[in-house]
């Protein structure tokens, strides 16, 4: 019988190789095989002693992340992990307190974060270029400025609730009575 730590250190490295699929496995055998490898895992978990709850703890996440855990084997070029994408966004976070000397995200980050960060990723790839610039679609922007302009009142109507739900509530309930009224 192996010692404990050793069995979860050799059942870790199949883990890791099976999902490193150098085999080149369809996706379905891949989750056969690991599902197998878990039930291992799952039997060894009586020999652990004091490492047996982390085996549990991990066969419960694995549980949780099933259902999307081999997307990236059946989806062509759909990388297995997002750490690409963290290092976009903690670009665009560091660019955002370079510019601004704050650590958390300020309200017009709030606001327009997701055509802040699109516009961050875009230039990333390759500087734009008048002509580009020129080939906007202008409803399309109106359109863009419009939702972002919502988003500013939902954010202004929460405050003002916020630092005063009595007169906020009295103001929307007078509000609705006069639309009530004027129909």
């Amino acid at each position: 019988m192996w010692p404990p730590i050793e069995a979860i250190y050799r059942w870790i490295e199949r883990a890791a190789a099976l999902l490193r699929n150098e085999h080149e496995l369809g996706a379905s055998q891949l989750r056969r095989k690991y599902a197998g490898l878990l039930g291992a895992l799952a039997r060894l978990r009586r020999r652990l002693g004091r490492l047996g709850p982390a085996a549990d703890h991990f066969l419960k996440i694995t549980r949780s992340y099933w259902p999307n855990l081999f997307c990236c084997y059946e989806i062509a070029g759909l990388p297995p992990t997002n750490n690409g994408l963290e290092q976009a966004f903690g670009s665009f976070r560091l660019a955002q307190r370079r510019a601004t000397g704050r650590k958390s995200a300020s309200r017009s980050e709030v606001v327009s974060g997701p055509a802040k960060i699109a516009a961050c990723l875009y230039t990333r790839l390759s500087p734009v270029t008048a002509q580009e610039l020129s080939r906007v679609d202008v409803a399309q922007w109106k359109a863009l400025r419009s939702r972002l302009g919502e988003r500013r009142k939902q954010r202004a109507a929460g405050r003002r609730f916020r630092k005063d739900p009595k007169a906020y509530l009295d103001n929307l309930a007078e509000r609705t009575l006069k639309s009530v009224l004027l129909a």
